[in-house]
């Protein structure tokens, strides 16, 4: 009887390493998607501003993208691109204003969960309350909050969790990692509300770089010569940035709802900080470029500051991967879901096609496939990520996603875009133009229409800083009909119906000339 038990239990530890490594054949996927983050500041992009120690890991262990871009600069849509591996007009969540994700249709989270994945999406998430394709989700109600951020959770309650808020979506994601089942591999995505407006850093935080005196950008005080829709924008730090709301110059009683909802420890930490700053601000009496400049050093040190908080919860799953024997067999990305200004043209904010908007920071983590320390500069777009993760799983990617997998272009068995195509929607906040567009390795050509009707066209090599529209300048005649002919070619080839109606019109003709 005790050799047929221990044959049994032989039996049994056999067939469970079997599922448990059948389950481990497919990688662990765990996507850390951040909110604003401009890969200026990030250490392994660029050493200038802050260090960035744990985002820097992924880069070391991985490969750093020096070429990565969106397909639409504003926080809604890029998830929405994201997770369905579609532009904009075929998700149909062009802009933040008007649109509705359509839950239903296809998403690499359900296929991952069809295919026996575990899946979560836990945090900043910005598409609505309705999620499909996730076992398990724990969002904030659309922007969220710095501090005791309120959750909405899959059983249709809402919640205030005490802390902030990028510790507190770092706990609730090693929580799912505690809880999931340990037999399936699983796909996580960690939304993080960092590095957004209005940059709160956490209390721990305050400080970190006040003795930081960040040199402003060439173009900081960019006069927007030639170019309409850069003139008529309204997110300059000079005139746009608001000295409570932004820089947190609030008076001691301020009814603020991000000063409200911290609790009594907090908003002491704040009072103390800020308090002295404003003080100082109100004795100096500044004006003119003067008070532009202070606006700028402030709204640097908020911004580093919070992203300080951000880079440390991404080194702690980081670690939890690693201690838990996890990090060896899971395909590990970090992005933003765009770009951002920190200066350049004298802006905050993102939406334009300029490059601090358009190009994001994108970084890549997945042993055995991917050599460590490796670079690309191949053209990419948050467009690939899904079928990206269905190539990992080993899945097909289905006709519908017009991105394409970053596996065979890292292994070399693929050459990377010629041209990337870009649609911006949204006519609203800060008077930014709806604009599509096309970038080649040299050149950018960019159709503004509805608020500006024109077209901007840039030598990246001679203009890096896209400040000297070439548009209808003489000897440019022949590449600007190049690149119509390429930007059409593209419109048609992701059938952007709109864009092709547009294009097709002279500016002359276009409404409200």
């Amino acid at each position: 009887m005790q050799a047929v038990r221990s044959l049994f239990f032989s039996l049994f530890l056999a067939l469970s390493f079997t599922i448990t490594a059948r389950a481990q054949e497919k990688p662990n996927i765990v996507v850390i998607l951040s909110d604003d983050h401009a890969y200026q500041a990030i250490s392994a992009y660029n050493n200038a501003l802050m260090q960035t120690p744990n985002i820097d890991r992924i880069a070391r262990d991985g490969v750093l993208f020096k070429k990565a871009y969106v397909t639409n600069s504003i926080c809604g849509p890029s998830r929405a691109v994201l997770l369905t591996g579609k532009y904009s007009h075929k998700n149909g969540y062009k802009d933040n204003a008007n649109s509705h994700f359509d839950a239903g249709q296809d998403s690499f989270a359900k296929k991952l969960q069809a295919a026996g994945y575990q899946t979560a999406w836990i945090g900043k998430y910005h598409l609505g309350k309705e999620l499909q394709g996730f076992d398990y989700w724990q969002i904030l109600p659309g922007q969220g909050h710095y501090f005791n951020p309120d959750f909405l959770y899959m059983d249709g309650s809402r919640k205030r969790v005490e802390g902030y808020v990028s510790d507190v979506i770092e706990d609730a994601a090693e929580d799912w990692l505690d809880s999931r089942d340990q037999e399936k591999p699983f796909c996580l995505v960690i939304g993080h509300k960092a590095t957004h407006r209005t940059w709160m850093p956490d209390t721990a935080d305050l400080g970190k770089f006040d003795e930081v005196i960040t040199i402003p950008p060439r173009n900081f005080y960019d006069s927007y010569d030639n170019r309409e829709a850069a003139m008529v924008q309204d997110m300059t730090i000079s005139k746009t940035m608001r000295l409570d709301y932004d820089l947190k110059m609030y008076p001691e009683d301020s009814k603020d709802g991000n000063i409200v909802r911290m609790n009594p420890a907090q908003r002491a930490a704040y009072k103390a900080y800020y308090q002295p700053i404003r003080k100082a601000l109100e004795e100096a009496g500044l004006s003119g470029r003067a008070l532009t400049n202070w606006k700028y050093q402030r709204y640097m040190r908020d911004y580093l500051s919070t992203a300080v908080s951000l880079d440390r919860n991404i080194g702690r799953t980081i670690d939890y991967l690693e201690e838990h024997g996890l990090w060896e067999n899971t395909l590990v990305i970090y992005m933003s879901d765009q770009g951002f200004f920190l200066g350049e043209h004298g802006w905050f904010d993102k939406r334009f096609m300029y490059e601090e908007s358009f190009r994001t920071p994108l970084l890549m983590h997945y042993p055995g496939v991917i050599e460590p320390g490796s670079i690309s500069e191949d053209f990419v777009m948050n467009l690939d990520i899904a079928p990206t993760l269905l190539d990992a799983a080993g899945l097909p990617v289905p006709a519908s996603m017009q991105g394409r997998s970053l596996l065979p272009l890292l292994q070399g068995k693929e050459k990377g875009r010629e041209a990337m195509y870009y649609h911006y929607y949204e006519n609203g906040e800060h008077a930014v133009s709806p604009h599509f567009g096309i970038r080649t390795e040299r050149y950018k050509l960019i159709r503004f229409y509805k608020r500006v009707n024109s077209w901007e066209l840039y030598d990246l090599e001679k203009d890096p800083r896209e400040m000297d529209n070439l548009y209808g300048r003489k000897g440019y005649e022949k590449r600007t009909a190049s690149l119509k002919k390429q930007l059409a070619s593209l419109i048609k080839e992701y059938e952007d119906k709109e864009a092709l109606l547009i294009f097709n019109r002279p500016v002359r003709d276009q409404p409200g000339n």
